[in-house]
């Protein structure tokens, strides 16, 4: 049985799906790497328990050369040695804009992403990830 009450953003409402790509687009064009790109997506998406998202962005992470123990393990990133500490400060950064803690203060977080991102790569960063937890949001209304 079809779900009629699918929501497509590409059907229903197509000037917004247009206007979302573009925005997708223009951060893409200001060049964070496109295997911290995969992987900030990838966390935020199980965080957010997209399992659309999480099946497109490993596959494209894979697609893009990224290693399968490094996706096997970015859910315990934490507990690993297998990412850099700049990876690591984009992923603390990651999930502290998709899980917010109303109480929390991001001057630390900020302060481990200047030591590894220059001031446009932080917007970059902070821009893919409230992008992704948009897409994550638009996909779990259809779970």
């Amino acid at each position: 049985m079809k779900d009629t009450l699918a929501i497509r953003l590409d059907a229903q409402a197509p000037t917004v799906m247009q206007a979302l790509l573009r925005v997708q687009g223009a951060i893409d064009g200001l060049g964070l790497e496109r295997t911290l790109h995969h992987l900030v997506a990838l966390r935020a998406s199980q965080i957010n328990g997209c399992a659309f998202c999480v099946k497109m962005h490993t596959r494209e992470a894979r697609e893009d050369g990224e290693r399968e123990e490094r996706l096997d393990r970015l859910v315990v990133w934490r507990h690993v040695s297998d990412f850099t500490p700049r990876e690591k400060a984009a992923f603390a950064w990651t999930e502290a804009l998709t899980a917010l803690d109303p109480g929390a203060s991001h001057a630390g977080l900020r302060a481990a992403l200047a030591e590894h991102f220059s001031a446009t790569e932080i917007a970059a960063l902070t821009a893919e990830v409230a992008m992704i937890n948009l897409w994550n949001r638009t996909q779990a209304a259809n779970h």
